[in-house]
């Protein structure tokens, strides 16, 4: 029976270890994001830091990443900046994956 415990620990341990960093990849692409899209909205100086931080408030909107998606989009239509829906979501999946790469280099 032991045994049993020790192997239900470890499996809450990994999904909690998992968890952790899905959260702390996301933050990271959504500043990696924000500083990119606020460099095609022509946003500079200290401004960037705000632009980037209404990036990471609008995640916590609703789960998944339409609502980063959304405040992306609307702010490049808003200010007529040319990007397809399907090159904001590689440019997305691309920091993703680079903020992925970076925490599990800064954990070895």
């Amino acid at each position: 029976m032991k045994s049993f415990d020790d192997r239900e620990k470890a499996f809450e341990k990994k999904f909690a270890h998992d968890q952790e960093l899905k959260f702390k990849a996301e933050a990271r692409r959504n500043r990696m994001l924000g500083e990119w899209a606020a460099a095609k909205l022509g946003i500079t100086g200290s401004a960037v830091d705000d632009y980037v931080k209404a990036v990471r408030k609008a995640d916590l909107a609703e789960k998944g990443d339409d609502d980063v998606f959304q405040k992306i989009r609307g702010d490049f239509d808003a200010k007529g900046v040319s990007i397809t829906d399907a090159e904001l979501r590689a440019k997305m999946s691309d920091f993703l994956s680079e903020a992925v790469k970076q925490l599990e280099a800064g954990s070895k």
